[in-house]
């Protein structure tokens, strides 16, 4: 069997879709084959489920907290990355704009650095100033 080589974990609708097209394999393949998984320094493949588990849980945009605390308890906080997926796109998970409270339509102005992307919510009254500036760019 020739050795696959490792693939960036899958995330939301990639990793959704994955899931399903491998619907008969087990959990732990499903897991591996989603990218789930390290390679240990003597070659042992070792499956994370609770990461492939936690993405599962991510993408389907449950939340399991009532609500996210703000001074730091009361269960696992959210990573803050996320990775271009194979068809160049940066999806940011539902979970994050849940958290945000950001609705379907909710326009965004995008900055671009050397190293860095910069979104920046445009209030409906700012409008026509996001037109001006998108105008110019």
């Amino acid at each position: 069997m020739a050795k696959q080589k490792k693939i960036e974990p899958l995330v939301g609708e990639d990793l959704l879709r994955k899931v399903k097209e491998l619907e008969n394999e087990s959990k732990e393949e499903k897991a591996k084959k989603c990218g789930y998984y390290t390679v240990t320094k003597n070659g042992i493949e070792r499956v994370n489920m609770m990461k492939f588990l936690n993405a599962l849980i991510d993408a389907e945009g449950i939340q399991l907290d009532s609500t996210p605390s703000a001074n730091g308890r009361g269960g696992r906080s959210a990573s803050y990355r996320i990775s271009v997926q194979s068809n160049g796109n940066l999806l940011i998970g539902s979970a994050y704009t849940k958290q945000m409270n950001l609705k379907p339509g909710d326009e965004f102005l995008i900055t671009l650095g050397k190293k860095h992307i910069r979104l920046r919510q445009v209030d409906p009254e700012d409008r026509e100033d996001a037109e001006d500036i998108e105008a110019t760019a």
